[in-house]
């Protein structure tokens, strides 16, 4: 069994951009959506997904790979301001990514409320987490039928996931943002056991690739320290949660290792990182070997002995600015708007400052313009500022680089590669990248660019298997063997099992439908035996069980019975060939007092079977061998019969063997090299030539078919007793033990009916 269906891949964002991740697949009737994040850039509407591009009651599930804002804070505008509650989706997180979610969210709500495009309510918000669904890495869910997912490990930020979706059969990996390096806190991404049809993988980074964790923390506590000396203050912008969790490990552990510093404080300007630092501690498990070994020995990695959260009553950046030396970590990290904006317009203008870029920077935000050290920024109050502060880029982002991306592109082993979170040109760069590795080593991988809103049709040829359980999967079957069963197909999912079997393991029982139809004749009893003796061979003749009429059974399937002077009544089990069967005999009975030879056997009163008929004095083999041998002495001209001896040598050689079976010698020559030998008891056919043998074999079967009736070729049921025999049991038994037995009567027409379940 083999089909053709279509995955549908369409970006409502992060096509050919970074930011308001969310991707939807769409396979046979099924739409999955991952991610909903929003623009970091804009604001109001203009940040969602084109949420309008979708009917939102057709998702049958939401699935979110973190709690970063740009995957995850339009998951409450989609779940309350669309009409995603008038169907029946859920969403999914993991518990890590939950717990944080809440906490992002509260901030979001706070920061946005205060201007005119709030997307959404506090209440909204409350409303929309408590549908949240949260689920365990390596956990299998099943969201509705023929689908389902399992949460791999991705890195990142903490409870990152990525989602192994299999949708009928399909198998999707969407990595979302993902690391493959392990830093202080978290484990690398997990390669999945299973390999996919598809991976949609980020390309945040492009072809670039970044320097190794040691040497990057090594370039950062000095580029730190080096600003202290100077008389500097320290600006990490940062998001509350994330890369700055790692930033802080780094930095207590540099200034436990340096006492001149002791006496310059670290502040963590966040109240949101705060709330979560309890998050973090609660899922120390989550976390690496390193994380876990020092909480078992009770020393909490996250409980900061050089780092204080900075209180932020009114006025707090000016004493900040004008106090000592200090290293801040605040807020956004794109420096839009809040702390990290506020006290980079006040440190700028001072050449000792140093500002420190830690992260991914989104194109069109303040913190990817100043990367090109303009000499004045301008203010949150439209004003001009100078910009004297230094300024420096080292990436901390847990994204991958190009190296670590087409390493796991190569493990994975997808037949198509997705890109999306990824700036047009970075990700043009990678796939470029990609497909002349993948020309190389001659593999047919295919990637694709898609854009917003531009769907991505992808076809697959898949052969779908179904297993053998219950009854048929006691034995297991040989090469050629042929299993005949029930089909029984759910959630796209096939499976082949005995009719005995349906309710243990399908919670369905079976019922046997018998079908009668009378037919009113004027013809007798014995014209109507023989018409059936010469269409279908021999017949079997016995007596009904019921009134003890005449009955014959046709073909091992059908009976007639002669239920009155002039009226037959056909019954036979409803399948689909005893079916045909039924309509070929109804046919052959409406037309004998039509039939020439019926006027001239009814003249003669003649009682004998039928020529054609299987009855035959004598023994029936040697009846079928003579006409095998007619058949070929027909086409080959010199046939000739060989039957063993009687009462010969027991101990004759084995090269004798064959001449102790009876056989047919086809003559082909006078030499006798080309003749060839049927064995008459396993009908093979040998002979030194093989052209002259495989011709023989295709002579043998068409004689063979020609000589066998059709209730030889085909038989089935059981044999009726004889006229003096028990009555025979006419009852069919369910696999739950029930006599159930449907009766479909016609007067005029044959009818139809199938297995019921």
């Amino acid at each position: 069994m083999a089909d053709s269906p279509t995955l549908s891949v369409t970006l409502l964002g992060a096509g050919q951009e970074v930011g308001r991740s969310c991707c939807v697949l769409q396979y046979r009737g099924k739409t999955i959506v991952c991610d909903a994040g929003v623009h970091p850039a804009y604001s109001g509407m203009a940040s969602l997904p084109f949420v309008d591009e979708l009917d939102w009651s057709t998702v049958d599930a939401i699935l979110i790979t973190h709690f970063h804002l740009d995957h995850a804070a339009a998951l409450t505008y989609i779940m309350e301001k669309t009409n995603f509650r008038d169907g029946k989706g859920k969403v999914y997180m993991t518990h890590p990514t939950k717990a944080m979610h809440k906490f992002m969210m509260q901030d979001f709500v706070r920061m946005s409320s205060s201007s005119s495009d709030a997307l959404f309510t506090p209440l909204e918000m409350n409303m929309s987490l408590s549908s949240i669904i949260p689920v365990s890495a390596h956990q299998l869910i099943v969201p509705c039928p023929g689908v389902s997912f399992t949460p791999y490990h991705a890195g990142h930020v903490l409870g990152a996931c990525m989602f192994l979706i299999d949708i009928a059969g399909l198998k999707i990996l969407y990595t979302g943002d993902y690391s493959r390096e392990e830093d202080r806190h978290l484990i690398k991404a997990e390669v999945p056991p299973v390999r996919p049809d598809v991976l949609i993988v980020e390309s945040t980074y492009g072809v670039q690739s970044l320097e190794g964790r040691d040497e990057k923390e090594l370039r950062f506590t000095s580029l730190v320290h080096s600003i202290i000396r100077r008389g500097g203050h320290v600006l990490l912008p940062t998001f509350a949660l994330g890369r700055a969790q790692e930033l802080l490990l780094i930095l207590d552990e540099y200034w436990k290792k340096h006492p001149d510093l002791h006496n310059v404080p670290i502040y963590y300007a966040s109240n949101l990182a705060r709330k979560c630092m309890a998050v973090y501690q609660t899922y120390i498990h989550t976390m690496n070997s390193n994380i876990r070994s020092r909480f078992a020995k009770r020393d909490n990695p996250f409980v900061f002995k050089h780092i204080s959260n900075l209180p932020q009553p009114r006025g707090w950046e000016r004493k900040i600015a004008d106090g000592p030396p200090c290293v801040v970590l605040a807020s956004p990290g794109f420096l839009q708007t809040g702390p990290s904006r506020e006290l980079l317009e006040l440190w700028a203008p001072d050449s000792r400052n140093g500002l420190i870029i830690t992260g991914y920077s989104v194109e069109g935000t303040l913190a990817r313009d100043i990367m090109t050290e303009p000499d004045e920024i301008i203010g949150l109050k439209g004003n001009t500022i100078p910009r004297k502060i230094s300024v420096d880029y080292l990436s901390f982002s847990a994204h991958v680089d190009y190296s670590q991306n087409s390493e796991f592109i190569e493990l994975v082993k997808a037949q198509h590669v997705v890109l999306v979170h990824g700036e047009q040109t970075a990700m043009g760069r990678l796939k470029a990248a990609m497909t002349a590795k993948f020309k190389d080593r001659d593999e047919d991988v295919k990637i694709h660019t898609p854009r917003n809103l531009e769907t991505l049709e992808l076809s697959f040829r898949g052969e779908r298997v179904a297993k053998a359980i219950g009854t048929l999967a006691n034995k297991a079957p040989q090469e050629n063997d042929i299993i005949s069963g029930l089909l029984v197909s759910k959630d796209y999912s096939y499976t082949l099992l005995d009719p005995r079997d349906l309710k243990d393991f399908a919670g369905l029982s079976t019922c046997t439908v018998t079908q009668r139809q009378k037919i009113v004749l004027g013809v007798g009893w014995d014209l109507v035996r023989w018409h059936l003796e010469g269409m279908y061979g021999s017949v079997e003749e016995g007596l009904d069980k019921d009134g003890g009429v005449n009955v014959i059974r046709v073909m091992g399937a059908v009976d007639v019975k002669h239920t009155a002077e002039h009226e037959l009544t056909l019954e036979w089990e409803s399948t689909a060939s005893n079916d045909m069967i039924a309509d070929s005999i109804l046919a052959l009975i409406t037309g004998i007092d039509k039939s020439p030879a019926s006027v001239k056997l009814t003249q003669q009163h003649s009682h004998a079977h039928h020529p054609h008929s299987d009855h035959h004095e004598g023994d029936q083999s040697i009846t079928r061998i003579q006409r095998i041998a007619w058949f070929l002495d027909a086409h080959f001209g010199d046939v000739e019969l060989h039957m063993p001896e009687v009462g010969g040598e027991e101990d004759q050689d084995q090269d004798q063997g064959e001449k102790s079976e009876p056989a047919l010698i086809v003559r082909m020559d006078d030499s006798g090299e080309s003749d060839a030998h049927i064995n008459l008891v396993t009908l093979a056919v040998s002979c030194l030539s093989d052209t002259v043998r495989k011709r023989v074999e295709a002579v043998l079967d068409m004689a063979i078919t020609t000589v066998s009736s059709l209730t030889e070729s085909f038989a089935t049921g059981v044999s009726i007793p004889p006229e003096d025999g028990d009555p025979k049991q006419d009852k069919s038994t369910s696999p739950d033990g029930h006599m159930d037995t449907a009766t479909v009567e016609d007067t005029t027409t044959t009818g139809e009916a199938n297995i019921a379940s």
